[in-house]
């Protein structure tokens, strides 16, 4: 263990020792920080730190390197490059024994390349375009290898040095010193205020793996404003681009106040002293007089203008050709305007290569839009050859444009001259005309345009030498005799390029000559068929080659042949007195040359039996008509046509077709829609015409312009028979196909006929298709009713207008008849029925009707107005109680009943109110009849009246109907006092009532009991059924009822009540025999 820790201190303390050593060392003096930089690639330039010492010398030595060391008294050093890799370098101070020699590792990684400063060989200025530029040596010969530079230079201002830009420049090192060019233009006049100059430079030398730097700056230069100060405002009349900045600035020694360009102000910017500098952005084109800017001072104004513009655009659509062969004209468009004007304007210069000559065009005035340019080149002799650039250049630029061409393919020759016309015969003219320029190396193609009134236009095409400023001359034949022609010309060369422009057209007659054709004839027999007509139609100017003067018409037969004295142009017919042999007319045309050859016509025409007449439509402005071919026609074929619409001869027009035709279109302006026209064709044959059809017929139908005039013939009681007359031809316009017929019921003056459209009203239509029917029986009409009856006539083209009737059909005597008979026989049978059925009901209706009894049930004295009750509570009404007895018996002692003489009806209320209010209440029974419980002594007779005494107990109907216990010792008063029905009267009783016997009595008791005068009665009691069930104020007096009857005179209308089954009315009762009771 102590070995151990022996070792352990012994190991410690020697590397405490060795790393102590560098810090003696570097105690000592030994070099380090060893650094190396080059400027040029081929030396480099090494330095480290070592303390300072007077004498000291140091060796530096490359290890492996032959002859490597070299001595130094500083502490730097310059070696030549070494090769990539590491080298181990030794500096060892000799001098300096405390120092010891150190070693270094060193690598072209570690050496940085810092170029030395460029130094800048000139610096000149151009103040017209404040442009500087620089001219330096590149040094290149003192680098080994190729290499890029990149310069850089710095542009300073004003004296505080103020940076205003820093732009790079390339070049290339070629090993060779070369000195270069660079120019920069300010945006601020130079004049204004100073501006300085640096640069450095970077080399990129791809062979060098080392760390690259920028150089240092070189010195400043700068440029100075002119020694002879003069106040102004610059740069003066500067032509800049449109929509760029400019930099205005004034030199003065006032003080500026303020600048403006117009009415805008702008913002100052100090320059040195006391110059100032504005700046105009995005300038605006000009006007042509330019754009002042205005500074204003203490003392003066100060100013000047510039011009904004734009550079000439390049030439657009150049064109060079010639007119002569003599000079070339070349031609272009602009393009876009450049706003500059006068001295500033854009200038063209043509330039023609081969020859080296050119030719320049000013333009001072404003440029015009699509204005073309043109320059006149002269033509230089034996040179077909030509290559043009046309060069643009204003103050802002050059632009250019080229073109090759071969100028004897592009003549475009001047318009001819001198043109004149000259007859030649009746068919042929000569033209002849002047053409300048030199083409006698040429041919010329020119064209001959031959118009025709009313005709087509006809181009001839002329080819022919060419001569150096001659006249030429051509004919024209094939023309008409005797027309007017329009002539013109034009010419070009071949090969062909342009036609030059068409001369002034030249109208010309042509001479007269013998009419081509005779005149086209036909003839017509008169109406009584003792003269022939002869028609001719004029010769067109095709035909007639003059102005006709007359006609010569004559006519032959085998035996003579005879003439007519000459007809005058204007007349076209003529007639002839003939009889019925064959003879042959002919017709000639005269002119002032000769006569036409002449036309025949035969006078025979050929029966035809089988003869029809037909229908035909046209179709746009003419007719097809169409027939079989006949070998035997040898002549031709003759259509005519007339308006048949028309009274009177009809003759219209005829045509000719040759005879071996089969259809023809007949077509003429004269034809008319809705006008109907015959049609006539005629076959030739050697003897005469034959009419093989007769055809009438429309170029168009329309619909009439009339209705049918109609009449009612006549009118019964189901049916009218009408009758219509037919529409004329000139108003039908068409061929008839029917007639639509409405009738309906309908008044004069209603519109329920108007749209005449059968549909589900009683509105009917007859389409009459029968064209010879000229009646109509309308049937199944009602009598002594207006029918409303309208009639249209209709064609293919149409419907035409209405006409309208209204009639009234007769009255029908059977119907009314009936009408009164069968009221009558109904009334008889209801008559029989009703006696039959009230014959078996006679007893039935003598009950119900005419009872011996009245039912109270149908008494109406009692019932009053439910409204009235209701309407007003405090007015108190007769009304039903709930009260439903059902039997009301009466006793009477033996003694004969007196007769009842009168009734009065007492009211209890009135006379006993006490009695009423004090009545027990168990000795009260309560019952549905509602008259108030009373008790009523029947006075004892008078002395006359003994034995007569009577009383009238009365039973509780309710006790019956409702029984209630009671104790049997109970009196028999208790009858009297108790409730039931009471009389309501005093009843007399005479003497003569006692001679009646018993049985007399009992009938003269049974029956009704008069209830005396109702208005006597009183209200239910307090104690009755309606006044103690109810708190209602509306009460009412009970039912009364008669004395022997069971039956309630008014019954209740309660559902519990029993119903009577008495009298009464009911439907059912009508069809029953009840027996009477």
């Amino acid at each position: 263990m102590k070995i151990n820790s022996s070792l352990q201190w012994l190991l410690s303390s020697f590397v405490l020792l060795y790393l102590m050593n560098p810090v003696n060392s570097q105690k000592k003096g030994a070099p380090h920080d060893l650094k190396c930089t080059t400027s040029n690639l081929r030396m480099w330039d090494c330095s480290w730190k070592a303390p300072t010492s007077h004498g000291a010398l140091y060796e530096v030595c490359v290890v492996n390197r032959f002859n490597s060391c070299y001595p130094s008294v500083k502490t730097s050093i310059k070696i030549p490059a070494l090769s990539p890799g590491d080298h181990e370098i030794t500096i060892n101070p000799l001098r300096d024994i405390r120092s010891s020699i150190r070693k270094f590792i060193l690598n072209e990684e570690n050496i940085a390349f810092i170029p030395d400063a460029p130094e800048i060989l000139n610096l000149s200025a151009d103040f017209s375009t404040s442009t500087i530029h620089v001219r330096w040596n590149d040094r290149g010969s003192v680098f080994p290898h190729h290499s890029n530079v990149i310069w850089q230079f710095k542009i300073l201002r004003r004296e505080r040095m103020d940076v205003v830009t820093v732009v790079t420049y390339n070049t290339t090192l070629n090993g060779k010193d070369t000195v270069h060019h660079w120019s920069w233009t300010s945006d601020v006049p130079l004049e204004c205020v100073t501006h300085f100059v640096g640069m450095r430079c970077y080399v990129d030398d791809l062979h060098f793996s080392g760390h690259k730097e920028w150089s240092d700056w070189g010195p400043l230069k700068n440029v100075s404003r002119l020694s002879e100060f003069q106040p102004k405002v610059l740069p003066q009349d500067v032509v800049v681009l449109a929509g760029s900045d400019i930099t205005f600035c004034c030199l003065t020694q006032d003080r500026v106040l303020s600048a403006q360009i117009g009415s805008e102000q702008y913002p100052l910017i100090h320059l040195d002293g006391e110059n100032v500098a504005i700046k105009v952005l995005n300038t605006s084109v000009s006007l042509s007089s330019g754009t002042n800017v205005v500074f204003t001072t203490v003392a003066t104004l100060h100013g000047t203008v510039f011009f904004a513009g734009y550079p000439p655009d390049i030439p657009q659509k150049l064109n060079c050709e010639t007119h002569d062969l003599k000079e070339v004209i070349c031609t272009w468009k602009p393009g876009r305007a450049t706003g500059l004007m006068g001295p500033r304007a854009t200038s063209y210069t043509l330039l023609e290569s081969f020859s080296g000559k050119k030719v320049a065009l000013k333009r001072t005035e404003e440029q015009q839009i699509n204005e073309v340019y043109q320059l006149v080149f002269p033509m230089i002799r034996d040179q077909e050859i030509y290559n043009f650039t046309l060069n643009a250049h204003n103050p802002l630029g050059d632009s250019a444009s080229t073109i090759f061409v071969n100028i004897t393919e592009r003549v475009y020759p001047h318009t001819p001259t001198a043109f004149k016309v000259k007859d030649t015969d009746s068919t042929a003219v000569t033209l002849s005309w002047h053409l300048p320029g030199n083409f006698a190396k040429s041919n010329l193609l020119c064209q001959i345009d031959i118009n025709k009134s009313n005709s087509v236009q006809e181009l001839r095409n002329v080819t022919m030498r060419g001569i150096e400023n001659s006249s030429y001359m051509v004919t024209v034949d094939k023309l008409n005799p005797y027309t007017n022609y329009t002539f013109r010309i034009r010419c070009s060369t071949e090969p062909f390029w342009k036609w030059s422009s068409w001369t002034t057209g030249k109208r010309h007659l042509t001479i007269e000559a013998i009419p081509s054709k005779g005149p086209d004839t036909w003839r017509e027999w008169s109406s009584d068929g003792r003269n022939l007509i002869i028609y001719w139609k004029p010769l067109p100017i095709n035909e007639a080659n003059g102005k006709i003067l007359s006609y010569n018409v004559s006519f032959s037969s085998e035996e003579e042949t005879q003439s007519l004295s000459e007809i005058p142009d204007r007349q076209h017919k003529a007639e002839i007195q003939l009889d019925k042999n064959d003879y042959i007319i002919s017709v000639v045309a005269k002119n002032s040359v000769g006569s036409s050859p002449p036309s025949r016509i035969a006078s025979m025409e050929i029966p035809n039996d089988d003869l029809k007449i037909e229908q035909a439509v046209g179709m746009s402005n003419g007719i097809f008509l169409t027939w079989n071919y006949d070998p035997n026609m040898t002549c031709d074929y003759v259509i005519k046509w007339c308006n048949s619409s028309r009274p009177g001869p009809c003759l219209m027009d005829w045509k000719k077709v040759p005879s071996n035709s089969t259809e023809v279109v007949i077509e003429s302006d004269q034809f008319r829609p809705g006008v109907r026209y015959s049609f006539f064709l005629y076959g030739c044959k050697n003897q005469g015409y034959q009419l093989l059809r007769s055809i009438i017929g429309y170029i168009e139908e329309l619909a009439p312009v009339v209705a049918p005039n109609f009449t009612v013939e006549d009118t019964s009681s189901d049916s009218i028979l009408v009758k219509w007359e037919e529409i004329p031809v000139e108003e039908l316009r068409g061929f008839l196909r029917g007639y639509l017929f409405y009738f309906g019921k309908g008044e004069r003056g209603t519109s329920k006929m108007r749209d005449l459209e059968p549909g589900p009203s009683d509105i009917k239509i007859k389409n009459i298709t029968d064209l010879n029917q000229k009646t109509l029986r309308i049937a199944d009409l009602q009598g002594k009713t207006s029918y409303h009856l309208v009639l249209q006539a209709y064609t293919d083209g149409g419907v035409g207008p209405k006409k309208s009737m209204y009639v009234v059909t007769k009255e029908n005597s059977v119907g009314l008849i009936i009408a009164i008979l069968i009221p009558v026989a109904v009334a008889v049978i209801v008559g029989v029925v009703t006696s039959i059925l009230c014959y078996r009901k006679r007893e039935w209706i003598k009950e119900t009707f005419y009872p011996d009894i009245p039912n109270p049930e149908n008494c109406k004295a009692l019932q009053f107005q439910k409204s009235v009750c209701e309407g007003n509570n405090a007015l108190k009404t007769l009304e039903m109680n709930p009260c439903t007895p059902n039997n009301v018996e009466v006793l009477e002692t033996r003694s004969v009943v007196p007769k009842i003489e009168d009734t009065e009806i007492i009211s209890p209320v009135a006379e006993h109110p006490e009695e009423s209010t004090n009545v027990e209440p168990e000795n009260h029974t309560v019952v549905s009849y509602c008259p108030p419980i009373i008790e009523e002594e029947i006075p004892n007779p008078g002395p006359d009246e003994a034995g007569g005494t009577s009383q009238v107990v009365y039973i509780d109907v309710q006790s019956m109907y409702q029984p209630q216990a009671r104790s049997e010792e109970e009196p028999e008063n208790d009858l009297l006092g108790g409730s039931g029905y009471k009389p309501q009267m005093h009843l007399p009783i005479t003497s003569a009532a006692e001679d009646m016997t018993a049985d007399d009595d009992l009938d003269k008791t049974a029956g009704y009991r008069p209830q005396a005068n109702v208005n006597t009665w009183n209200l239910v009691s307090p104690d009755s059924p309606r006044s103690t069930d109810s708190n209602s104020e509306m009460v009412s007096f009970g039912s009364p009822c008669s004395i022997n009857s069971r039956q309630f005179l008014i019954p209740p209308k309660d559902e519990d009540s029993p119903k009577s089954s008495g009298g009464g009315w009911s439907f059912t009762n009508f069809f029953q025999n009840k027996p009477n009771d």
